[in-house]
């Protein structure tokens, strides 16, 4: 048995992006502490009871993921670094940027035998322009460099992101670096569905912000539904703190414009990928986007960004699961999701089992979790 320690840096949703891991973590016989912060959206006792549900316990950090301020980040590296001392970890596992920034190094510094990063994207530094962005990401090449250098094994989610820490400098060797499908899809509980019948249905999951394309979703629907009325857009996530968070008041626009149905936030949307005919991310730049890959799962085409993280969710052999647009362009994901839109329903059948198929051979969790436990160096067996 092994102790280990997964630190992430959004409460509201962990148990959706770490809960297969966790609960294949544990029934390997390994005592797993999950260290995630305080809700936003989520109640702490609501995370807390999930998180105890895959048989792992729960320990919120003072992490504050969306600012800027060092003296708060200081609070979050000084309550990792008593954690990792007392706990005696054998591995820990850093995901998102600002644990893999202080967490992993701080994992270091005390001691524990086995770090690993995980990059699941590398971030509003890397999607956002002006000058703000651009001294963010100065000073997140600097980080990214600190703590991967200080990392035994560096998990990516695409390799646009390796190449554009390569581009600022921040190299790994080959040797310390794997592959790996996002965060992994459970296929069992997101089991495939049948397309639905009657009037379309264009569905967008994803929190609120401008980097995921949400205005570009807006527009699109405004241009599709001008040509196809009958076509409905939903959009299921929630106001993020993010510095790039989209207005309520914006949103409240489009609702009483009536190009946009606004489902909130959902603890569970598999109810609404099997209402919707086709799946939409025209999101800037990811990790690998989970939202898609439950999409795939279930078996729906997709329409998403030619942009990193967001390309590998459609088939480059000619599997035919889908489109690539660019991103920011508005046009061309109306004239993509028109263009579905006129195919037959076998048409979009065919994609969707294709869908199906890529989560099936890239991104099954347990193939994403057998990874995992390869750079962690525990074993897959319960003892």
């Amino acid at each position: 048995m092994a102790r280990i320690c997964i630190v992430t840096g959004i409460g509201d949703t962990v148990v959706r992006f770490r809960g297969a891991l966790l609960t294949a973590l544990v029934q390997a016989g390994h005592e797993v502490v999950l260290s995630t912060p305080h809700g936003e959206e989520v109640r702490d006792d609501a995370i807390m009871r999930e998180v105890r549900a895959c048989g792992a316990e729960c320990v919120f950090s003072p992490l504050q993921r969306t600012s800027i301020n060092p003296l708060k980040d200081r609070a979050a590296i000084t309550h990792w670094r008593e954690l990792f001392r007392t706990r005696a970890f054998d591995a820990v596992l850093a995901a998102n940027p600002k644990p893999v920034f202080h967490a992993v190094p701080a994992a270091r510094a005390a001691g524990v035998p086995r770090v690993v990063a995980m990059i699941t994207g590398l971030g509003y530094a890397f999607t956002a322009r002006g000058m703000k962005p651009c001294v963010l990401r100065l000073i997140a090449s600097h980080l990214y460099a600190r703590a991967l250098h200080d990392a035994d094994c560096v998990l990516f989610q695409n390799q646009d992101d390796r190449c554009a820490l390569a581009a600022r400098g921040v190299r790994i060797a080959d040797a310390k670096c794997l592959a790996i499908g996002g965060s992994g899809v459970d296929l069992g509980h997101f089991a495939q569905r049948p397309l639905p019948q009657g009037a379309p249905i264009v569905l967008m999951v994803a929190r609120l912000l401008r980097d995921k394309g949400v205005r570009e979703f807006a527009h699109a629907a405004r241009i599709v539904r001008a040509a196809r009325p009958d076509v409905r857009f939903r959009l299921v996530g929630w106001i993020d703190s993010n510095p790039s968070a989209i207005a309520r008041a914006e949103l409240d626009g489009w609702v009483r414009e009536g190009i946009i149905e606004y489902g909130g936030r959902l603890d569970d949307v598999r109810d609404e990928l099997a209402q919707c005919s086709i799946f939409a991310l025209p999101s800037y730049r990811e990790g690998t986007p989970m939202s898609v890959l439950e999409a795939l799962a279930v078996g729906r085409p997709i329409v998403s960004t030619d942009v990193p993280g967001c390309r590998e969710t459609v088939c480059s052999d000619g599997g035919g699961n889908g489109v690539l647009v660019p991103a920011q362009n508005a046009e061309a994901l109306a004239d993509a999701l028109l263009s579905l839109l006129a195919t037959s329903t076998e048409h979009r059948a065919a994609m969707g089992n294709a869908s199906r198929a890529l989560a099936q051979s890239r991104f099954d969790a347990d193939l994403v979790n057998a990874i995992i436990f390869r750079a962690l160096q525990i074993s897959a067996r319960s003892a």
